[in-house]
């Protein structure tokens, strides 16, 4: 299944995991199973999920047959009643997830579509979108985001190397700051060697 969240789990990765959970409840509950009896069943269900997972990847038809697809319930900015309707899925609900993507105004939405998942997904208004670099033509590069380099007093070895910084600028850092490694709760740079530290409180 991934590393996917409960809430973004197909509706047959829900149930096997539910399954899968009741079925490992039972040798614990009742001494008298043996362990084996409940492990059987769940590589078995395991085996079958992997199967599934496989031929889901390779077979768009199966993938659409287990999965279902993706509903369109706002379109040209303009509400699918009937779509809403054959979902289930309340007004209520709509405005719930518009909210949730700091969407306050059902008028400022273009598309949106209720996802297998049961998210949704928000196209605004070309009017209500918010203004971007490339709209404005502005030139600029792409920021290399800030990364742990100390946690809770700990280096980050993979950090330090996949942005080159060198131990010995991090100690240089932290003698102008007049701190240590056992000092510092967290301290995160980027490839410019930009930093930002948070010194541990004292008990």
């Amino acid at each position: 299944m991934g590393k996917r969240q409960l809430g973004e789990l197909q509706p047959t990765e829900l149930v096997i995991t539910i399954l899968i959970s009741n079925i490992a409840s039972l040798p614990i509950e009742d001494t008298s199973i043996p362990m084996v009896t409940g492990a059987i069943p769940i590589l078995v269900l395991v085996a079958f999920e992997l199967y599934i997972s496989n031929i889901s990847l390779k077979s768009r038809k199966f993938r659409k047959f287990i999965s279902g697809s993706p509903v369109f319930v706002i379109k040209n900015g303009v509400i699918d009643q009937k779509a809403l309707h054959s979902l289930r899925f309340s007004i209520d609900d709509l405005m719930e997830s518009l909210r949730a993507q700091n969407i306050f105004d059902i008028r400022d939405v273009d598309y949106a579509v209720v996802e297998t998942t049961g998210s949704v997904s928000i196209l605004q208004k070309f009017d209500s979108q918010t203004v971007t670099p490339n709209m404005l033509k502005l030139p600029g590069k792409n920021p290399a985001p800030p990364a742990i380099i100390i946690s809770d007093g700990k280096i980050v070895r993979e950090t330090m190397d996949h942005y080159n910084i060198s131990e010995e600028w991090l100690m240089k850092i932290l003698q102008k700051e007049k701190q240590s490694l056992k000092t510092i709760f967290l301290m995160t740079a980027n490839k410019q060697l930009q930093y930002y530290i948070v010194p541990k409180k004292s008990e």
